[in-house]
């Protein structure tokens, strides 16, 4: 069973939402197969501290404008390792200091891609 709809469309626009605060490493990866709890983690880094903070506010605006609001967050405090957790979506946001640490793209490497169709241009910020 792969993602559905709703998740991969609430993952595009939060991963727009990152990469209009310059986030860096954007990536995300279906894994509806392996677990029940998501059926995507949008991974994505912020060059420090208060960056990783702005990437989360803005995820969250973003989803907040199309009635989308987290479950449980995680991290925000520190700001070294954010989690949003939307259902169906979770989202990542890390430090790029403590993403490798942690590795997440190794454990879910055999998880297909999903296509993130980010638009940059003159609305990036």
């Amino acid at each position: 069973m792969a993602a559905t709809e709703h998740a991969v469309e609430i993952t595009r626009i939060a991963a727009q939402a990152a990469s209009d605060k310059m986030a860096e490493e954007i990536m995300a990866r279906d894994v509806s197969e392996q677990l029940a709890i998501a059926d995507i983690f949008l991974i994505v880094s912020g060059r420090n501290e208060r960056h990783v903070g702005a990437i989360v506010d803005a995820v969250e605006d973003a989803l907040v404008d199309v009635d989308e609001h987290t479950h449980r967050r995680e991290g925000h405090g520190a700001n070294r390792w954010v989690l949003l957790d939307y259902g169906d979506l979770v989202v990542h946001v890390f430090h790029v200091d403590d993403r490798m640490t942690y590795g997440l793209e190794r454990l879910w490497r055999d998880c297909p891609p999903v296509e993130l169709n980010i638009q940059s241009g003159e609305g990036a910020k």
